[in-house]
């Protein structure tokens, strides 16, 4: 680590040879212009199209790049949290490599931390080429998030931001394995400021999240900040149990007090298959929290890496 650098930059990176050129380029353009002491920090999360070798190159030729290289891809969120575990600056700002997130915006996150902010959230006011279904699911998301949890997530939050040494020690704290960031950096509260930005789209390769790992990126988002499900689960059995027991009385007033019992074995299939439906999901719901629980007690750390580039 380098102690003597005032900002860190943490950039996972994750196949993105193609990209990485040019942000890069426009990196090293916005911190020569902010003429501060600063360290990148690229960390390749088990990349397998040479972007690991391109890191080793700039490491060997600009004494401000460093990279930390993971025995295989742990996911976006431990890569950030590798990157945060060896940046050493006074301020720290994480961006991902596909130029999504523009490092022209930099020097208003420097602007802002220095005027008193210690954690700086940039939100996306849009993202070009992005569905009308990702945006409605996206707004659904941090709506519902905020209505089960305690930390005021704002709409459209990225993990574009920068934060106060003070945050980042603090954030390092917590080592949970079901990562959720732009939560952990809400709850550990401190002065927070946000920033917008408009996405523009990727500049090459394909999203890493599609749809189906960015439903599990919102299952670890809630069940990380929300015992709420599992008290739904509740509250439905409740209701469930309430609404049977008032058919059971409907039942027996019809075998006993009128002549108009019959078979019935439609109304009976449709409620035994509504409750067995039911508990399904949630032996489903507790079955999530189940697993949660186990991973925490098997206490592996979060990476492992294979080597380190210019520390």
């Amino acid at each position: 680590m380098d102690a003597s650098s005032e900002l860190s930059v943490v950039v996972p990176v994750y196949n993105e040879a193609e990209s990485l050129p040019e942000f890069y380029r426009r990196l090293t353009l916005v911190l020569n212009s902010l003429n501060l002491p600063a360290e990148i920090i690229f960390v390749d999360d088990g990349s397998s199209d040479g972007s690991l070798g391109q890191l080793e190159r700039w490491a060997a030729a600009d004494r401000r790049v460093k990279a930390v290289s993971l025995s295989r891809n742990f996911g976006h969120m431990i890569a950030l949290s590798a990157g945060l575990d060896h940046a050493a600056g006074r301020a720290v700002v994480t961006l991902d490599a596909d130029l999504q997130h523009p490092p022209e915006l930099i020097p208003e996150l420097v602007k802002q931390w220095r005027a008193g902010s210690q954690v700086v959230n940039t939100l996306r006011r849009e993202t070009a080429g992005a569905g009308w279904l990702k945006r409605k699911t996206a707004e659904l998301f941090y709506w519902l998030i905020n209505k089960i949890s305690g930390i005021n997530l704002p709409a459209n939050a990225a993990d574009y931001r920068l934060l106060d040494r003070q945050a980042v020690d603090a954030v390092k704290q917590l080592r949970e394995r079901a990562r959720f960031l732009r939560g952990l950096t809400r709850w550990v509260g401190f002065r927070q400021s946000c920033v917008e930005f408009t996405a523009a789209p990727r500049l090459a390769g394909r999203t890493k999240y599609p749809f189906g790992r960015m439903f599990s990126f919102a299952l670890d988002g809630l069940t990380s900040f929300s015992a709420f499900p599992l008290r739904l689960a509740a509250y439905l059995g409740l209701a469930t149990a309430g609404f049977s027991f008032l058919y059971i009385i409907y039942a027996l007033y019809i075998r006993f007090f009128t002549s108009r019992a019959i078979e019935g074995w439609a109304s009976v299939l449709v409620v035994v298959l509504f409750i067995g439906g039911v508990q399904l999901i949630f032996l489903g719901v507790i079955g999530e929290y189940l697993g949660r629980v186990y991973e925490e007690t098997k206490q592996r750390p979060l990476y492992l890496i294979d080597k380190k580039l210019g520390f």
